[in-house]
């Protein structure tokens, strides 16, 4: 028998992050969302873009690790699922003003932000940042 992983092992188990969610996640983690709980969740997780990337990341973490066989998908908990979702649960993350039962709500904002003066930035030299230079390492 051969430690190599088939063609048909190769191939992904979720067509994508939200079967990924739907099929495996939401089976898997298993909290009490709702009023009277310190952990929190969007059912319409998909709205918001930090929740997105995380979940899409851990989908692609997890496909990636469930064919490396052995501890795996220890890593993928360890490394991966435990740190995101523990953001994503969390009451002043992602999904702050959002319930299971009053649904999604758009009340968080992008962080605001004002250019900064392009004349401040110098390009870092073989690596290193000008350290005379107000912005430099």
């Amino acid at each position: 028998m051969s430690n190599e992983i088939t063609g048909a092992a190769k191939k992904r188990v979720y067509a994508d992050v939200s079967e990924f969610v739907e099929q495996y996640l939401s089976e898997l983690y298993q909290r009490q969302v709702t009023d009277i709980s310190d952990t929190v969740w969007c059912p319409e997780w998909w709205r918001h873009p930090e929740a997105a990337v995380r979940l899409d990341a851990l989908w692609q973490a997890w496909e990636h690790y469930r064919m490396q066989g052995g501890p795996g998908i220890s890593v993928w908990f360890l490394d991966h699922a435990d740190p995101h979702m523990t953001k994503l649960f969390d009451p002043r993350g992602p999904f702050k003003y959002c319930s299971v039962r009053n649904g999604h709500k758009e009340m968080l904002k992008r962080l605001p932000l004002e250019n900064p003066d392009a004349a401040l930035w110098t390009a870092p030299e073989n690596g290193l940042w000008d350290k005379s230079h107000p912005h430099g390492a």
